[in-house]
């Protein structure tokens, strides 16, 4: 690198390459894409600038947010044309910042295993960090980064109460596929009524983006709002059948004239639909349901009846 100020440094691609963390191959890569500006020739070599370090830096740091190198792009030649980034990079920001005011913490591995009874479990350890739960310290074998203390605490009180740690591990991953599905509902349904607007231009204007960055802070904790009540509800109605299931609450006899209702999958009511037709699907399923128990029962009389010929017999 030569020159002076930081204005007039001056870089070969081997320089750059050192500076900014990227390989010679990509750097080139990224040349031949049109993601960086034309490096200025100067005899046989290629001589790059600041202007290229910081473009190298505004790359790799889309990447990190999951942008591909085509929307990056897309974003740059936006950024050449005098539109700005301003805005767009603010809407980034926003949506890549935290979605909860919980902090990371660390921990060791002495105090894991005392949370856990004192028992060290190396298996348990790999798939608590191959599923987040735990961060291994780069450096540091014995220390843990804790991105949700509060989800590591769940879990060291379900293990005191007598739950194994695979089936806290099998819970967790089932637990999140729900979780992670009803988060793409979330926004598809707000991309949908709230931020389609926005998205007539690629990028958005900086006027747009703001906007939709302030409609995120807006938005950001309604989704878990909403969960949380409707978890309450759900654990309140189902605790509730389950405390009288157990306590035998709903073991009183059924009137013989009363009805309930009795879920079939839609398979079985197609079918039955398409045999007697619509109109009919209901007198059919209790016709063939009384015969069903009429069968039951005559079968029962005859086991019955040969049991106790058996035994007069051996009498």
């Amino acid at each position: 690198m030569t020159g002076a100020g930081a204005q007039a440094a001056e870089y070969r691609i081997e320089d750059l390459a050192h500076a900014s963390g990227a390989t010679v191959r990509t750097i080139r890569a990224y040349q031949d894409r049109g993601l960086l500006p034309t490096p200025e020739r100067r005899g046989r070599a290629n001589v790059y600038r600041e202007t290229h370090l910081a473009r190298l830096r505004q790359i790799a740091d889309l990447l990190d947010r999951g942008y591909t190198l085509a929307s990056i792009k897309e974003l740059l030649e936006a950024w050449d044309a005098g539109r700005g980034l301003g805005g767009v990079l603010g809407l980034v920001a926003e949506v890549h910042g935290p979605w909860t005011d919980e902090e990371a913490d660390r921990i060791s591995r002495r105090e894991l295993d005392a949370r856990f009874g004192g028992r060290q479990d190396d298996e348990a350890i790999a798939e608590a960090v191959e599923l987040g739960v735990l961060e291994r310290v780069p450096g540091r074998d014995d220390e843990f980064l804790v991105p949700s203390p509060q989800e590591l605490a769940v879990a060291v009180e379900l293990y005191g109460a007598g739950v194994p740690l695979p089936a806290i591990s099998g819970h967790l991953r089932e637990l999140r596929g729900q979780v992670e599905h009803i988060a793409s509902r979330f926004l598809e349904f707000t991309t949908e009524h709230v931020f389609a607007r926005y998205l007539g231009h690629r990028p958005p204007t900086d006027s747009d983006a703001a906007e939709a960055a302030s409609l995120v802070r807006r938005l950001r904790p309604l989704a878990q709002q909403t969960v949380d009540a409707e978890l309450a509800r759900a654990m309140r109605t189902f605790a509730t059948r389950h405390l009288h299931h157990h306590l035998g609450a709903e073991k009183a006899a059924i009137a013989e004239d009363a009805t309930r209702p009795v879920l079939l999958p839609a398979r079985t009511t197609q079918g039955v639909q398409e045999l007697v037709g619509a109109e009919r699907v209901a007198d059919f399923v209790t016709a063939a349901t009384e015969r069903e128990l009429q069968a039951r029962t005559l079968d029962d009389l005859t086991t019955t009846h040969a049991k106790k010929g058996i035994v007069n017999e051996s009498t």
